[in-house]
């Protein structure tokens, strides 16, 4: 991997990132974070209270790519077979035609995941992880790169499920969107209340070259210091007493792979401990489960992580 290499990642990305810039005002550290699970080869789950643009931010980001985008409406009544697919009866040819579901594109938007019932939810599992379909005994690949941008309201709403914890672990980051400073919301006014931005957005890189950019951070150097500072996080969040289950061994390949993105984001060949520290929360909060005591005294995940990150001691960079 050499500088040019590099500057083609910086270059396609900040295409991506004014792009994404024109409908999301002033939420640069998540569309950020958006960018470095793309290039991570992640999932990314956005969760925030409803109205604050979680939706619009997973439209921009998949048509800022030039590929096969799918929009999957998560309701009660949603069935497994709408989002993997169904074999169905043709009695012309008499033979079973596979009608594939709404996981079969590059990005897949699934809007308020949590308002599916966990059978439907579950149907998501084998995709995420492996990136296959298995519907009627017989397994298909899904094509690269393959990106589930979901959006959930808040567990405690009326009328959601709480993502189960093997589901959860399947998404590489979470972030919540939060309210627009009044500067980013006046200027929202003025740019929504005309036309719908999103109808204006072209892409400005396709399919291929994303498959490109990932083969360039996939390749991105990780000293074995920063490799056992990433294992030393998730080995305390286990054997925390205010946890009841800490970070599993995919989130710290998630973690790793999250780095990596974010240390060719800044231009670099090699991973520092700095950027293990800056993803801890949006990799691991979200798949930790507080012990009773922690819930009933108000310690929320993102809390005993912070406590972690302040005990684990951070490598020597040099």
């Amino acid at each position: 991997m050499g500088a040019g290499d590099l500057e083609t990642v910086t270059r396609v990305m900040a295409r991506v990132r004014a792009n994404v810039g024109h409908v999301i005002e002033g939420k640069g550290e998540v569309v950020e974070t958006a960018l470095t699970v793309l290039l991570a080869e992640g999932h990314l789950l956005i969760e925030d209270v409803p109205g604050v643009g979680k939706t619009m931010l997973a439209k921009a980001l998949a048509r800022s790519v030039d590929g096969t985008v799918k929009r999957i409406q998560f309701t009660p009544d949603l069935l497994p077979s709408d989002v993997t697919g169904v074999s169905v009866f043709d009695p012309d040819t008499r033979r079973f035609d596979f009608h594939p579901g709404g996981v079969f594109a590059n990005v897949v938007v699934g809007d308020e995941i949590n308002r599916a019932s966990p059978k439907t939810q579950s149907a998501l599992l084998e995709c995420m992880e492996e990136r296959q379909v298995t519907v009627d005994g017989t397994t298909m690949a899904l094509e690269s790169p393959f990106l589930v941008i979901a959006t959930q309201n808040p567990i405690e709403m009326e009328g959601t499920y709480a993502l189960p914890e093997a589901q959860r672990d399947r998404f590489m980051c979470r972030v919540a969107m939060g309210y627009p400073v009044p500067a980013a919301e006046l200027a929202m006014l003025g740019s929504h209340a005309a036309a719908n931005p999103l109808d204006d957005l072209e892409p400005v890189t396709d399919a291929g070259e994303i498959r490109k950019l990932i083969g360039i951070v996939a390749q991105v150097h990780v000293a074995d210091p920063v490799g056992r500072y990433a294992v030393a996080l998730a080995t305390a969040t286990r054997t925390s007493p205010d946890l009841v289950l800490g970070a599993s061994p995919r989130a710290t390949l998630h973690l790793v792979r999250a780095a990596k993105a974010r240390a060719a984001l800044a231009g670099r060949t090699y991973v520092l401990p700095d950027d293990i520290h800056a993803l801890a929360v949006p990799v691991l909060a979200h798949r930790l489960m507080p012990g009773v005591e922690a819930a009933l005294a108000g310690r929320t995940p993102q809390a005993v992580l912070a406590d972690v990150l302040a005990r684990v001691p951070v490598p020597d960079p040099a």
